[in-house]
């Protein structure tokens, strides 16, 4: 995480993403969250890179676990548009981390505080991040059982060419095999993955192709960021603690493996009776969201409706182009919105094809044109979105007021369903 903060800051993401643009998509319920400036979004972006270090190094680690999570999670909820799975992920883990001792053993806490050193820890300490990552996979290869990834290799079938200039293999990017070989393996290794890590017998090799697989990931879709890296790494706790004894011993200097059975943390019986209840709701809510979209009419790739923090992963190519039209009833003047005025080209693409964006953009220039001087303004919008390749269609009701429109978890009917030769 440490590489991905710098990632950020050397390329001039901080200003690009947090500094530059003028109307930010916050979350619904987290509209309080507000960028910092220029001065302010550098410096909580420092914060959460030194607190990566402190954590991987188990300095002051329960202070940086929880400055990591909060600052991270803090710039994640400013702006919607800059959502991807594996920021969501990175939020879970290091909220997980704040209640865990990963500062007993090979920590420079122990160095300074020696009573902290344990040589054992509560299984259910690992276990509940096996289980989050298990999550992960599981859910992903769950998503990706439909008809256009299994049947028609979508979108595969339209990314892969992409990728023939690419030496020995690029020519096999235009056939339908390659193609539906990547969605199926894509999909069996989501679905079982977590399976083979856990397994004794099988973990080695499960490695292997966790490697493999996310490599081979990272080289076809650079635009996914760290997400491979990260899940190469953080599947590396599926391995035994006697294992991972013997890679800290080497790293260490240390010839011989030494595991205790005494000398284990304790958690005091207080926070025990806090934390069963806490990690079970948790758990809950990541087994019940992402089947959230169940409680939705309709195709969810489509409208999108609780398709977000359901970890689905590179599913769709969609895009969509949007046009607004501000109205004055009293008066019948419209107004055509340019776009390029408010968002950035990266919010623009979003919001073209992600329903609560439409109408939360709408709520603002409803507020903006208001301030030009109109009365009770209306927002109107064209908006055409093609899916996996198919027939650009229209999105929106262009005769609904979308600035009279309430954002919530209910469907939204204003958005008009996709033509039935297309489903």
């Amino acid at each position: 995480m440490f590489a991905g903060i710098l990632r950020f800051w050397l390329n001039g993401w901080i200003t690009d993403l947090y500094v530059k643009p003028r109307f930010y998509f916050n979350y619904w319920g987290f509209e309080w969250v507000h960028p910092l400036g220029n001065t302010g979004m550098h410096l909580l972006f420092l914060a959460t890179g030194i607190a990566a270090i402190f954590i991987a190094a188990g300095f002051l680690y329960r202070a940086a676990a929880m400055i990591f999570f909060l600052s991270f999670t803090y710039i994640e909820l400013i702006d919607a548009t800059n959502y991807l799975n594996h920021y969501y992920f990175i939020s879970l883990v290091s909220f997980l981390l704040i209640w865990l001792p990963a500062n007993r053993y090979f920590a420079i806490d122990v160095k300074l505080w020696p009573h902290l050193k344990r040589n054992s820890v509560p299984l259910w300490t690992i276990g509940i991040i096996r289980l989050q990552i298990g999550i992960v996979y599981f859910f992903a290869g769950l998503a990706k059982l439909t008809p256009d990834w299994l049947l028609h290799a979508l979108p595969m079938k339209i990314w892969l060419p992409a990728k023939s200039h690419l030496p020995v293999i690029g020519g096999l990017m235009y056939t339908s095999w390659v193609a539906y070989l990547f969605s199926w393996f894509g999909a069996v290794y989501d679905l079982f993955i977590a399976f083979f890590l856990i397994t004794r017998k099988t973990r080695a090799i499960a490695y292997l192709f966790v490697i493999g697989f996310h490599l081979a990931t990272a080289l076809f879709f650079p635009g996914i960021g760290m997400f491979p890296y990260v899940m190469i790494i953080c599947s590396f706790i599926f391995f035994s603690s006697s294992f991972q004894q013997k890679l800290l011993n080497s790293i260490g200097g240390r010839k011989s493996v030494v595991l205790y059975i005494h000398n284990t943390y304790q958690y005091p019986a207080l926070l025990i009776k806090i934390l069963t209840p806490v990690l079970a709701v948790y758990f809950f809510v990541q087994l019940i969201a992402p089947l959230r979209f169940l409680a939705y009419p309709g195709k969810l790739f489509w409208y999108e409706e609780g398709y977000r923090f359901s970890w689905r992963v590179m599913l769709m190519e969609k895009s969509g182009n949007t046009f607004f039209y501000v109205k004055e009833p009293s008066t019948g003047k419209v107004f055509e919105v340019n776009n390029n005025e408010f968002l950035t080209p990266l919010q623009d693409k979003m919001m073209s094809t992600q329903p609560d964006l439409i109408l939360r953009y709408a709520h603002y220039l409803a507020s903006v044109y208001q301030k030009r001087g109109l009365k009770n303004p209306a927002v109107y919008a064209d908006c055409y979105v093609t899916l996996n390749g198919k027939r650009s269609q229209p999105f929106i009701n262009s005769t609904i007021d979308l600035s009279g429109q309430h954002l919530s978890w209910q469907h939204y009917t204003w958005i008009l369903p996709p033509n039935k030769n297309e489903k």
